[in-house]
């Protein structure tokens, strides 16, 4: 498999699909690495866990499957010296509340789900851990009763608060600081209980600002009187820190003790989550489980494609055995391309351990490598054409072909010269076949289907076309290609049954009478309009003439088309019209339609230039200076390079 097959396929707007169905993060991730696998037990077993997945939402469809935010970077703290915060706790606390509830939830699943059931039975509640956590972290915080030096500090916090609260007001109160106050309100500023002064009246008390207003009128002064108590509140409240952490390092020692087994039930809450999502997903689109097998046979009945939902045209179809390529044609825009793509996508699905939408009694091999050739691959950073990539991709797919291959060929040979690409795509097809591979293509060339049906282990199959509609069906019928629709529907439409029976002839080399159905002697006659020649118009045709070949001379500067290259007039013309071109050294034979005269020769080169300087190689131009003096018998010049 390889990210082309992926991507032409489109696998990864199916995973996308599930990952909606997932319920955390790390399912999501797991979903999103999902890639098929060659194992036929392993692909059976991951097929089974769906079925029973699919069965327990059918009796249950609320899973207790939640819990695991934060746990991943949790446990990444662990064993770093570092003492778990409240509320990380209190996740885990959480996540082992969740597990409980899912080994509660698979309780009565095992009769009719063993598989999926079993995995809860390593699961470990660490009731204890649970227990500890619960009786220590309340509403996000350290509990007053987590321990008894913990509660007695923080009782005395609570009096020594209310004292400095009381010595406050009393300041407040007193004539002693009544001229100075701005207000009668206590306020804290970084912890630390403060009342407002005047500014001008800073000296007439004793005490520390600890912050000024915005105007700058108004100090915050904490009073001598209030440092005492507030330093005895700030040390009851480092006190309590330390206790705090106490409390947090004991439980988080807990936690790592049993750090094993939450781990492996975090790996078991998160596969409860990807293969559930998996099959809501199969729910969703009424797929069911399939036979796997490695004997190279696919079998699908009433198939669809999963992302074209209620517009799939069920497809049914069988290969294999002694039948291991189907050549299918038909229309455009007929279904050819979907058909082969439902195939390699519902394999791919299978590999994945997923159910597709088929019926019961569907079967599908599993092959090593799906390789791909659909659509338009022209690569612009690369410069090559839409043909060129192809057979570039093609090339690689016959190197990867072995036995254990899926090949999917869609318009093969096209975007070249039809006889050629024809001769090309078959050579192609008989390659693979020889190395082993099932082959599904689609082609527009009638020699291909001509082919399929004399070849052995090949197949004609044709998308079906409604005549009466004009319009596909989209439906695959197996056994024979598909008819020349382009004439009965040029019939159809009102093209004279005479012009049809020509074109036939022009195109199978054989005799065939099309009829119309038209009855309607008016309708008749105006079809008759098509054939009928006006004798008199045919003899006032005026006389052919010979067509004119413009003259060149040697030396002429032309500019060819459609290429718009430059080149020099050599020779000619011939008979036919053709003239020797000299373009980039090379002597090239063009017809005379397409040269168009640039800048004529006299205007070039002076009366008497020797043009062998442009047109004979060095070599031959010193052999002829030999000749002009002497006969060498030994000697030759080749007038051709």
């Amino acid at each position: 498999m390889n990210q082309h097959t992926f991507k032409s396929l489109e696998i990864m707007k199916i995973k996308e699909t599930i990952a909606q169905y997932a319920l955390t993060k790390e399912g999501k991730e797991k979903i999103d690495q999902l890639a098929p696998s060659t194992n036929k037990k392993q692909i059976e077993a991951w097929l089974d866990e769906v079925s029973e997945a699919v069965e327990i939402l059918n009796k249950s469809a609320s899973v207790p499957v939640h819990g695991m935010d934060g746990m991943e970077q949790l446990m990444n703290n662990m064993n770093k010296g570092v003492a778990l915060r409240p509320e990380q706790l209190s996740k885990l606390y959480d996540f082992l509340d969740c597990c409980r509830k899912m080994k509660r939830y698979m309780t009565d699943k095992e009769f009719y789900a063993p598989r999926v059931s079993a995995y809860v039975d390593v699961i470990d509640e660490i009731p204890e851990l649970a227990g500890e956590i619960i009786r220590c972290i309340r509403n996000g915080r350290v509990d007053d009763y987590a321990s008894k030096e913990l509660l007695k500090i923080r009782k005395q916090i609570a009096i020594q608060e209310e004292r400095l609260k009381e010595k406050s007001l009393q300041l407040i109160r007193s004539n002693k600081y009544k001229t100075y106050l701005q207000e009668n309100v206590i306020s804290q500023r970084n912890g630390r209980y403060v009342i407002p002064i005047k500014k001008e009246y800073r000296n007439k008390i004793k005490g520390t600002v600890l912050d000024t207003s915005a105007s700058g009128s108004t100090l915050f002064m904490e009073p001598e009187e209030m440092g005492v108590y507030q330093d005895q509140l700030s040390w009851l409240h480092a006190d309590e820190e330390i206790e705090v952490q106490k409390v947090l390092t004991y439980l988080t020692g807990l936690v790592e003790e049993k750090e094993q087994q939450i781990r492996l039930a975090m790996e078991i809450m998160v596969h409860y989550d990807f293969l559930f999502a998996k099959a809501k997903y199969c729910r969703s689109i009424n797929a069911c489980k399939v036979l796997v097998n490695e004997s190279d046979e696919i079998k699908l009945i009433e198939a669809r494609h999963p992302l074209l939902g209620k517009k799939a045209v069920p497809l049914s179809f069988e290969i294999g055995h002694n039948q291991k390529a189907l050549v299918i044609t038909g229309p455009n825009t007929g279904g050819k391309t979907v058909t082969i793509k439902t195939v390699g996508l519902l394999t791919l699905m299978v590999q994945c351990g997923l159910h597709i939408p088929a019926t019961e009694g569907s079967n599908i091999c599993i092959f090593e490598r799906i390789l791909v050739d659909i659509g338009d691959g022209q690569s612009i950073s690369e410069n090559l054409s839409t043909f060129s990539s192809r057979i570039v991709n093609i090339i690689e797919i016959l190197k990867e072909t072995n036995n254990r291959t899926l090949t999917l060929l869609d318009e093969l040979g096209s975007g070249t010269d039809p006889g050629e690409g024809m001769g090309l795509a078959t050579a192609i097809l008989e390659t693979l076949y020889e190395k082993g591979a099932i082959i599904l293509a689609t082609t527009h060339y009638s020699e291909i289907k001509e082919f399929a049906e004399n070849h052995t282990g090949f197949i004609n199959g044709s998308m079906e076309f409604d005549l009466n509609t004009l319009s596909p069906t989209y439906r695959l019928n197996i056994g024979r290609g598909g008819e020349s629709q382009a004439f009965a529907i040029a019939l159809k439409l009102g093209i004279h049954p005479k012009i049809i029976d020509r074109a036939h002839h022009i195109t199978y080399k054989e005799e065939k009478n099309y009829s119309t159905t038209i009855t309607d002697p008016w309708k008749l006659k105006e079809l008759e309009k098509q054939v009928i020649i006006n004798k008199y118009q045919n003899h006032k045709k005026a006389p052919k003439t010979d067509l004119e070949i413009p003259v060149y001379q040697q030396g002429d500067n032309v500019k060819v088309s459609p290429s718009n290259e430059f080149g020099i007039i050599y020779a000619g013309p011939d008979p036919h019209g053709n003239y020797m071109v000299q373009i980039k050294g090379e002597k090239v034979s063009i017809n005379h339609k397409r040269l168009k005269l640039y800048i004529p020769a006299n205007e070039l080169y002076p009366d008497d230039y020797d043009f062998d300087i442009i047109f004979q190689s060095k070599e031959n131009r010193k052999k002829s200076k030999i000749f002009s003096k002497r006969h060498e018998e030994n000697i030759t010049i080749d007038y051709t390079e």
